[in-house]
This record gives C-alpha cells, sequence and structure tokens, in this order.
C-alpha cells in the first residue's frame, strides 16, 4: 500500500504536488522523503546512494517514489534529476536541497587543507546553487513553485562547527535571499530551514559524541529534543501552500539557540 494512503485526501497537504529531494536516501532527506510521500506527493530522491535509495522507494512504492542517481557538484547529474521529474510528472512544484557533507574537525584553519574545502564547497554550496538554478529553468514557466534549501545553526553563528560547513551554510542563507529576490516576479519563493543539531550519522562523525545522544548539547528549550521529524514538518509547511507568501526566509528550528547568548545576561544559563 502506497504511503500517501495513510491520510484521507482533506488532510494531504502536498497532494497534487511533485518534490525533488537531494540527500533523501538517508537521514533527514529520507524523513522529509517519507513524509512528503504521506501528505500526497510524487516524490524523486536524489542521492548517490543507489541500493539505499532504491530501497527507500520501493517501501514507499514506486507509484509516489522515484530514485535517480545524483552527486549534486555534478550540473549534468542535478540536470538529469529535474528532468527526471519533469519527465515521469510534467512538472516539479518543490526542490528540496539537503544533500551535504561535513569534514574533518580540525580546529586550527593552519591545519585545514584547500582540497577539504574546497570539496565541502563544492557540495553544500555549489550543490544548492545548481539545484536552485535547474528548478527554475522548469519552475519559471509554470510560474510558481517552492525551492527549500537546509542551512544550519552554523548558518548563523559561528564555532559550532569546521570552517568550510559554516562557511557553505552561511553562504546558502545569502544565495536564497538573491535567488528569493530575483524569482519572486515568477511565483516562485525559495526559502532557507536551519536545524539545530540532531544526532544523524553525519553529526554523529563528526562530534563524535561516546554514546548519548545528546552529549551535553546545550539547548535552550528545555524538555524537547530536536527530532529529525520535526525538521520534515518544517520543510512541510514551506513546501506547502501554507507558506505561500513566505519568501526570502531563514527558518531557524533550533529552539532559539542561535538568539541568544546562554552564558550572558539576564536569562544566562547554568552550564
Amino acid at each position: 500500500m502506497a504511503c500517501n494512503s495513510l491520510l484521507p485526501p482533506v488532510a494531504r497537504r502536498l497532494e497534487g504536488k511533485v518534490a525533488l529531494i537531494t540527500g533523501a536516501a538517508s537521514g533527514i532527506g529520507e524523513c522529509i522523503t517519507r513524509l512528503f510521500c504521506k501528505h500526497g506527493a510524487k516524490v524523486i530522491i536524489a542521492d548517490i546512494q543507489d541500493e539505499v535509495g532504491q530501497s527507500v522507494c520501493k517501501d514507499l512504492g514506486h507509484a509516489v517514489a522515484s530514485f535517480v542517481h545524483c552527486d549534486v557538484a555534478k550540473e549534468s547529474d542535478i540536470e538529469t534529476a529535474v528532468n527526471t521529474a519533469i519527465s515521469l510528472h510534467g512538472k516539479l512544484d518543490i526542490m528540496v536541497n539537503n544533500a551535504a557533507i561535513i569534514d574533518d574537525a580540525k580546529p586550527s584553519i593552519i591545519d585545514n587543507n584547500l582540497a577539504d574545502f574546497e570539496r565541502v564547497i563544492s557540495i553544500n554550496l555549489t550543490g544548492v546553487f545548481l539545484g536552485i538554478k535547474h528548478a527554475a529553468r522548469v519552475m519559471i514557466p509554470a510560474g510558481k513553485g517552492s525551492i527549500i534549501s537546509l542551512g544550519s545553526v552554523s548558518s548563523s553563528v559561528g564555532g559550532v562547527t569546521s570552517h568550510a560547513y559554516t562557511s557553505s551554510k552561511h553562504a546558502i542563507i545569502g544565495l536564497t535571499k538573491n535567488v528569493a529576490a530575483e524569482l519572486g516576479r515568477f511565483g516562485i519563493r525559495v526559502n532557507c530551514l536551519s536545524p539545530y543539531f540532531i544526532a544523524t550519522l553525519l553529526a554523529n562523525n563528526f562530534f563524535k559524541p561516546d554514546g548519548d545522544e545528546n552529549f551535553h548539547v546545550y539547548s535552550n528549550l528545555k524538555g524537547v529534543v530536536l527530532q529529525q521529524e520535526d525538521v520534515a514538518e518544517a520543510a512541510l509547511y514551506l513546501g506547502s501552500d501554507d507558506s505561500k507568501y513566505v519568501s526570502g526566509h531563514n527558518l531557524a528550528v533550533d529552539g532559539g539557540f542561535t538568539t541568544i547568548n546562554p552564558a550572558f545576561g539576564l536569562f544566562a544559563a547554568s552550564l
């Protein structure tokens, strides 16, 4: 049974829409994919993990999910992924630029290698640029669309992750604002979605939590632990018509982390 049968038609917020999601075979991207399908969307999974991506499609049902091999740093792959959406479904309503990598934790910039820096930028930033470019190529003639790029708390503050990752995520917000300024006249919305720490494979490989899921990560919002599903719900909002007048925005899903200094001021926390 296809996943979009789990909700009645009136409750499906993406009914009839087509979405392309990069890095969608696992992690946050997979979670977004599953929720989008649940809400009635047809989804193209674009990823380099062929077997995993095909498995997700099989689980969701090939009537609603399709896989295309895609290295987001290669323009031809992005172009093919977008063309696949058009070929299969005749349109593209939502583009989610989720694919990302992170380099090793090297606190000293002197120890950072140019090749590692450029690799992170090529996927995290150039990949987003290419995703936006080719989504716009097919959305402009349609006169509508929603483009969502995944940022991070590292899009707004420094000192959390590596120089390359932080640079790439900061740049995504600038790119989002610039493209939103251009594409608004075509009815296309462009937004950024920036979550806080989630214990994904990518995050765990960088932070090395030693088995403790939260491992003394500071949280300003007590009693709640951010889950992948929370990020997927935010992406659902930005992709749906519920956010029809939201564009050029960075939606921070971080429990207020980037708005305060936890060590100073009236509401200083005891860490």
